[in-house]
């Protein structure tokens, strides 16, 4: 059997992975707050835990890997849309959700086995409050909050290896009269009669963030699990918190090992080379970029080319290049079955705390020795080429950019530079940077880009 290694965030070291039960391996992952569309830095976490999935699936049998991801459906983000747009939270959560699945799976994504809603595990967080506060491990104040205190869990920073004075700072914590110490976190707040809210030993109110994939993890994989994921933002303060409410329910508060065995979390994503920001104008949603004329499987691919643990950058590049690699392939495996298994030097570079960027590497050197059957193989565990090659159409704007080049070169001996400028008003008016030198024209997409606009030109 192909032997797992995993870089542990809790231990700081990459370490050799060997689950609680070989028959069910355990993998929670947090998923996502459901206000608006996907973007680009969200899906980062998808295809890393996704490879992840399909690695433990290809390594112990699909029938003995359980993956959970959840929903977020109760936050003030949530609230707040509604608020402003009219609309029911029910409304939004069940419209967000729908594109979420819809856009993940444009990008390969396999469901996971169960994707829980936090509003479906009221009682189980009520439940998990009520035991942490028997345990002298959380207080109410009286008023309707309900707070984990911090002081009696004794590992309390070992997950992202900070001290109290960092955590403090880096998190900005509120000093607030219902605490007893300033690191203290809510488990429960109250609603006013236009939030949801739920009833509760405290009174009407709703959970805090943090005990949501506590109690659903709980539930789902129990107690003590294998895996737990997500992005490295979510270190301190959710997963901290998280460590610290689920050990001390599991009777855990002092030597820290309940709850998960394993911490992965990946790097997040820039945007050439700059974080991703709306004021930069360059943030994109999923479905932007689906829009724009970019196929799932040149994004997976592009995300796939980092490691999880580095920053990865998004550029228009990478894109391209990771296309012209998609076509290549698709053209060698083409009615090509299969392989009944993924080449093994993939495989082992993905074990190896998924080195995807290596995996990569051997299957372009299976593509140089022609070794079609594998390569589909190999790829289709990464999740690609599942995508019908005649539909591998991303970004060809090769005949527009043809057309204006020749266009140029008449214009330069007639001295008529009218359709050139006709064209090149046209190509910039459906969102595309028109970049022209002596040998060729480049057209690249920018985010207004609309494809529709090209059509009669």
């Amino acid at each position: 059997m192909t032997t797992i290694k995993l870089h542990n965030t809790k231990t700081r070291s990459k370490e050799v992975f060997v689950p609680i039960d070989i028959k069910n391996v355990r993998m929670y992952v947090c998923g996502p707050t459901v206000y608006d569309r996907a973007h680009l830095g969200n899906a980062r976490p998808v295809v890393v835990f996704d490879t992840l999935f399909r690695l433990l699936r290809h390594v112990y049998g699909p029938d003995h890997v359980t993956y959970v991801r959840n929903f977020t459906d109760v936050d003030d983000k949530i609230n707040a849309r509604a608020a402003q747009s009219g609309r029911s939270i029910e409304d939004i959560t069940d419209e967000t959700i729908s594109w979420y699945l819809q856009d993940m799976g444009e990008i390969g994504a396999l469901e996971p086995n169960a994707m829980p809603r936090a509003t479906q595990y009221i009682a189980q967080m009520v439940t998990m409050i009520k035991d942490l506060i028997a345990k002298g491990h959380a207080y109410a104040d009286g008023a309707g909050h309900v707070l984990f205190a911090v002081k009696s869990y004794a590992q309390y920073g070992a997950l992202s290896g900070r001290s109290v004075d960092d955590m403090i700072a880096g998190a900005r914590v509120e000093v607030a009269d219902n605490k007893r110490d300033p690191m203290d976190f809510v488990l429960w707040k109250p609603s006013t009669s236009d939030q949801p809210g739920w009833d509760s030993p405290w009174g009407r109110g709703r959970p805090g963030w943090h005990i949501e994939c506590s109690a659903m993890a709980k539930d789902l994989l129990g107690d003590q699990f294998d895996i737990h994921g997500g992005g490295n933002d979510l270190m301190f303060p959710h997963h901290e918190n998280e460590l610290a409410q689920s050990c001390c329910a599991s009777d855990h508060s002092e030597d820290g090992e309940g709850f998960a065995n394993v911490w992965l979390h990946n790097e997040m994503l820039q945007v050439e080379g700059k974080k991703m920001s709306k004021s930069l104008g360059n943030f994109f949603t999923v479905r932007d970029l689906l829009d724009q004329g970019y196929r799932g499987e040149v994004m997976r691919m592009v995300l796939l080319s980092t490691h999880y643990r580095k920053p990865m950058d998004w550029t228009q590049v990478k894109a391209r290049d990771c296309e012209a690699t998609l076509r290549k392939w698709w053209a060698l495996t083409e009615g090509v079955e299969p392989s009944v298994n993924a080449a093994a030097a993939v495989v082992d570079a993905l074990a190896d705390d998924l080195n995807t960027a290596g995996a990569i590497a051997e299957m372009h050197k299976l593509a140089s020795s022609g070794e079609a059957a594998q390569l589909k193989a190999s790829a289709q565990l990464l999740g690609l080429l599942n995508t019908p090659v005649e539909e591998m159409a991303c970004l060809d704007l090769s005949s527009y950019a043809n057309r204006l080049f020749e266009v140029r070169q008449i214009a330069m001996q007639s001295k008529d530079f009218s359709e050139v400028d006709r064209l090149k008003t046209a190509y910039i008016d459906a969102g595309l940077e028109v970049r022209i030198s002596k040998t060729e024209v480049e057209l690249v997409p920018t985010p207004d880009f609309d494809v529709s606009k090209l059509e009669g030109l």
